[in-house]
């Protein structure tokens, strides 16, 4: 009989690249019976750019790709902290009646898999509630896509502490916690030494028709991938470093994810640059390379100042870069600049904070440095192939399931 796995989303859309595309694929692939929980808004289903579907996916309950798919309208548990621990210290499963709870205990899986601090509650009421309703012991894994509570976040020092005591709470019931970045894993190893943690980079699937870059074109290309708004994106500094760089080199940027439809009026280029920044709709998470063929470099800038999560973050973007060859330009975030530094794949701006000015001196020197830039590019290339790429990844996660499935409480 194939082990079932719940997948339980509180946040994230349907089809997110992580969730959807590498780990339930790769588990369905691997031959387990895989379901989702996900969340609509106001009745839809919405995509990875926050555009609802409107047109399709109306059923509750529905099979996509060969994944059982069920909907429910999303809750904002955030609203309710206190309740939320009374219920969790209280041992009583009774308590648990959000949607995705009760969703979840329906579907009656061996492993649940959550990934948000809110669906991770959701994971203990269901676990609790089969174990005194059916009197079956399921394992239940945290996927940390970031840490939550962020200790450096702005936010009141009354929050972080229910929201650290409900974390430390729940993690006494998980049995293994996946991370995104070592000092992630190392974070949740200062709360329990004995945790088991993993970590799973979000790393895309290896590129295929890879072909090696020249650097040699006199045009210096490039790329960030991600959408762009007032408050994501640094639109700013793309169109100052794209202007200040144009005064001594011929410097191009493109811009890989487009903007959300509430500030398509506000995110403008301006019409002298227009020939200089290229701006690219949101794209299918498979053409991504095909997007970044001509680029020279990746653009990273992390605002760490009142953010943790920056400062330990191992983003999308950057596995995006390696994978196709493009070098990353950062600012100096731990465990990029620990990451890079180890495999001589970019070139840190050594300063949390990164200007204009910064950036626009790292670029003049590598589009100075071709025969570097060339060595960085074989390097990113390499490592991905070797040792990050999804495919390798994808080890990781089947050895988490392996050891839940195989200790002998899964039934």
């Amino acid at each position: 009989m194939k082990i079932k796995v719940c997948f339980l989303v509180a946040e994230h859309p349907f089809l997110d690249a992580r969730i959807f595309k590498k780990e339930a694929k790769s588990l369905l692939s691997k031959g387990y019976d895989v379901t989702m929980i996900v969340p609509r808004i106001n009745g839809y289903l919405f995509d990875i750019d926050g555009t609802f579907f409107t047109n399709q996916f109306h059923s509750q309950t529905f099979i996509y790709e060969g994944i059982k798919i069920v909907t429910y309208e999303r809750m904002y548990l955030e609203k309710h902290i206190k309740k939320l621990n009374y219920n969790l210290q209280s041992k009583k499963q009774g308590r648990f009646i959000d949607p995705l709870t009760q969703l979840g205990l329906a579907e009656e899986a061996d492993i649940y898999h959550a990934h948000e601090f809110f669906s991770l509650y959701s994971g203990v009421g269901i676990k609790r509630a089969l174990k005194t309703l059916s009197k079956k012991s399921i394992k239940l894994i945290y996927d940390s896509h970031e840490l939550v509570p962020d200790p450096h976040e702005i936010t009141s020092t009354l929050m972080k502490k229910h929201m650290m005591s409900l974390l430390q709470s729940m993690l006494k019931e998980v049995d293994y916690v996946i991370a995104v970045s070592e000092s992630i894993k190392a974070w949740y190893l200062s709360i329990n030494p004995f945790l088991p943690v993993e970590v799973i980079y979000n790393s895309p699937p290896l590129t295929t028709n890879y072909e090696p870059k020249n650097f040699y074109e006199t045009t210096f290309r490039i790329v960030h991938e991600g959408f762009v708004s007032k408050t994501r994106g640094n639109l700013r500094k793309i169109i100052e470093i794209t202007e200040i760089c144009n005064q001594k080199m011929d410097v191009q940027f493109k811009i890989i994810g487009g903007t959300k439809k509430t500030d398509q009026d506000i995110v403008k280029i301006p019409p002298h640059l227009s020939n200089k920044i290229e701006l690219v709709d949101w794209v299918n998470y498979y053409h991504i390379p095909k997007e970044m063929e001509n680029a020279d470099i990746g653009w990273i800038d992390l605002n760490t100042t009142y953010s943790l999560n920056n400062m330990y973050a191992m983003p999308n973007k950057l596995f995006s870069y390696l994978n196709n060859g493009l070098p990353v330009l950062v600012n100096k975030c731990t465990d990029i600049k620990n990451f890079i530094q180890t495999h001589q794949c970019g070139l840190v701006v050594n300063k949390s904070e990164a200007s204009v000015e910064d950036y626009c001196q790292a670029i003049l020197y590598l589009c100075n440095n071709r025969k570097e830039l060339k060595k960085m590019s074989v390097n990113a290339r390499k490592i991905m192939e070797e040792l990050y790429c999804w495919e390798k990844m994808e080890k990781r996660l089947f050895a988490v399931y392996d050891q839940l499935s195989s200790q002998g409480k899964v039934i």
